[in-house]
C-alpha cells in the first residue's frame, strides 16, 4: 500500500480505492487527519478511475475517537478538550463537514471498536460492513460530555430516533450482530473477510454508471453537510459547556479508572 500521507494509506484497483488509516492500534484522529481524509476523497472525487472507496484501518480498532493530548488515552478519546471557545469553531468539526461533502460512495469496514468521535467518522460512509467482534457505542454520558461528530443528526436518520436515543443516553456499547439487527450496518461478516467483503460491495456498486450512482447519491444525501454543520455547530457548543462541570471531570476519572461515574449533577 503506498503510503500518500502520514498516517493514510492508498490503492486503486478496478475503480474501487481502499484507504486505510495507519495508526494501529486504536487509530486515533486528531483534526489533521480529518482533514486529511477530506481533502484524499475531494481527489478521488475528480479522479474518473475513482467511483467508490472503502475506508478501514490498521490494527485492532477501526477508530476509538479523537487524540486529544496526544497520548492513546481511550478515556480521552472521545473529547475535543479545547479552551477555543464555540464561537471561534472546532477544526475537526470544520474538516469533518468537508469529509462529509464527499461526492464518491464509501463504505467502511469496521473491526473492534469504533467509539464516540470514531463512531461518528463509522457513519460518514453510505455503508458499514463489520465483523460480529465490532463494538459501537456513543458513550458521551459516561464522560458527563455530549455526543459530537455530527452523530445526533446521523444516527437517527440511521436507525431511528428511538433506537438512537436508547444508545445516547445509556452509552451502552453494542457488538456487530447488534448492530446488524437494528440497522447500524449492512454487512455481517468474519473478521478474515471484512475487508473483502468491503471491496464487493463497492465493486457492486462501482461496475454501474458512474454518473448516475453520483446523481442518486446526491439525491439521498441532498443538503447532508450543511446539515453536520448545524449539528456540530450545537454539539460543539454543549461540549464547551459541559467541559466546565464536576460531572465531566468525574466521567474522565471514572472510565479511566473502569467505574460507574458518582455524577452530582453539577
Amino acid at each position: 500500500m503506498t503510503i500518500i500521507a502520514p498516517d493514510l494509506g492508498i490503492e486503486v484497483n478496478d475503480f474501487v480505492a481502499t484507504v486505510e488509516i495507519q495508526r494501529p492500534p486504536n487509530n486515533f484522529f486528531d483534526a489533521a487527519l480529518i482533514e486529511t481524509l477530506a481533502a484524499t476523497f475531494a481527489d478521488m472525487d475528480a479522479d474518473p478511475g475513482v467511483r467508490a472507496i472503502v475506508l478501514c484501518s490498521a490494527g485492532k480498532h477501526f477508530c476509538a475517537g479523537n487524540n486529544y493530548g496526544g497520548k492513546e488515552d481511550s478515556a480521552k478519546s472521545s473529547m475535543p478538550r479545547s479552551a477555543t471557545p464555540p464561537s471561534e469553531g472546532n477544526p475537526i468539526y470544520t474538516a469533518a463537514v468537508k469529509l462529509f461533502a464527499t461526492q464518491t460512495p464509501v463504505i467502511a469496514a469496521i473491526q473492534g471498536a469504533a467509539i464516540g468521535g470514531g463512531f461518528g467518522l463509522a457513519l460518514m460512509p453510505d455503508f458499514r460492513v463489520a465483523c460480529p467482534e465490532a463494538r459501537f457505542s456513543a458513550n458521551f454520558v459516561k464522560l458527563g460530555f455530549h455526543p459530537g461528530f455530527g452523530l445526533t443528526h446521523t444516527l437517527p436518520r440511521l436507525i431511528g430516533q428511538q433506537q438512537a436515543s436508547l444508545m445516547f443516553q445509556t452509552g451502552k456499547r453494542i457488538d456487530g450482530e447488534e448492530a446488524a439487527r437494528i440497522g447500524l450496518i449492512d454487512r455481517l461478516t468474519s473478521q478474515d473477510k471484512l475487508r473483502d467483503e468491503a471491496r464487493a460491495l463497492a465493486s457492486e456498486i462501482a461496475e454501474n454508471a458512474p454518473l448516475a450512482v453520483t446523481s442518486v447519491r446526491q439525491t439521498l444525501r441532498d443538503g447532508l453537510p450543511d446539515a453536520i454543520k448545524r449539528a456540530t455547530d450545537h454539539e460543539f457548543a454543549e461540549q464547551y459547556r459541559l467541559q466546565q462541570t464536576e460531572d465531566h471531570k468525574e466521567g474522565i476519572r471514572a472510565v479511566a479508572e473502569r467505574r460507574p461515574g458518582n455524577f452530582e449533577g453539577r
